[in-house]
């Protein structure tokens, strides 16, 4: 099967959500070897991964330099953090197939991310990004055009667009290297935030896309047979918190709607996940499932996780040998 895989914010920092560069490398050779067993077991896989931490540790630098270095734009930081967090990939994969005796090229492509530049989220900024401040440490980048919130006790953030995503303009070079045998890293953080010009000319925005989201659209436009969203738990579940709650097992994307329209899953963690199994789910006859990295393989043969698909979908053979060849 083609498995487009997407990693968590977990699978890129230590166990206490350090981001070191120690901590990151120790996560992603970690997350390399789930992954790698998947590549030996015959499924041909692309990779999508976040960058909160990691795109927070720039914005910090920004901060701090603000009144001597003109603060880096947000897409900026998309496109730095794909190009670090894809070679660190790249590098713990490429001798984790080796072990494996698998010889498979690995690539990381840097992506830009269409949006709609009259996407209402551009008037309604509402993403929190970076750390708390001061109202006195914000002012400074507040004075640079950043939006800047009054969250309470906590203190200041700021906040961000996070449009729809619309189009992954890479597309075309990601299947033509899938088409030469490339396990390919792409659309990190959601991909790079962009906007068409009346001239056609592209430009970036200050903007975050949700990586799950964007993650969904990857996988449709590559022809997954599988989106797994990797996550902190094996499931997602209702009634979270509470004596009764359940993990969800396999549900058909009618009732998924159903739990997120009763509020199930919060909007700042499982609520993009489900929402992107949904959307994925719903555009063909392949399956989505959210787990936890370690159950990835299990989740395959839908022995664990949270697993979505339209009602009478034909899910895609999980034997290796009888793969779903791709144009």
């Amino acid at each position: 099967m083609r498995v487009l895989v997407a990693l968590g914010g977990n699978a890129m920092t230590g166990e206490d959500g350090s981001a070191t560069p120690e901590a990151q490398q120790a996560a992603i050779h970690q997350a390399m070897q789930a992954v790698a067993d998947l590549i030996a077991d015959g499924h041909d896989v692309v990779l999508t991964h976040g960058n909160g931490p990691q795109v927070g540790n720039l914005l910090v630098k920004n901060e701090l330099a603000a009144a001597t270095v003109p603060p880096v734009p947000l897409d900026w930081c998309g496109a730095q953090t794909q190009g670090t967090i894809g070679f660190t990939i790249m590098n713990e994969l490429e001798p984790a197939l080796a072990r494996r005796g698998v010889d498979r090229p690995v690539a990381t492509l840097v992506s830009r991310t269409r949006v709609d530049a009259d996407d209402p989220a551009f008037q309604d900024p509402a993403k929190p990004v970076g750390r708390f401040l001061t109202r006195e440490e914000a002012e400074p980048l507040i004075a640079l055009g950043q939006n800047w919130q009054d969250l309470g006790p906590k203190g200041w953030r700021r906040v961000v667009p996070s449009p729809e995503p619309r189009e992954i303009l890479e597309t075309r070079a990601l299947r033509a290297l899938l088409d030469r045998g490339f396990v390919v890293v792409a659309a990190g953080g959601g991909g790079i935030p962009v906007v068409r010009e009346p001239d056609g000319s592209l430009r970036g925005v200050e903007a975050v896309i949700d990586k799950d989201l964007t993650a969904a659209l990857l996988a449709r436009s590559v022809e997954a047979d599988v989106l797994v969203i990797a996550t902190d738990v094996e499931h997602a579940m209702i009634n979270y918190g509470t004596p009764e709650q359940e993990p969800v097992r396999d549900v058909d994307v009618d009732r998924a709607r159903e739990l997120v329209a009763e509020g199930h899953f919060a909007r700042g963690s499982m609520g993009p996940k489900m929402e992107a199994a949904i959307r994925f789910a719903s555009s063909g006859d392949g399956f989505a499932v959210i787990t936890s990295l370690e159950a990835i393989r299990p989740a395959l043969r839908r022995e664990v996780g949270t697993i979505v698909q339209r009602r009478h979908a034909q899910i895609p053979n999980p034997d290796p040998t009888e793969r779903v060849t791709h144009a």
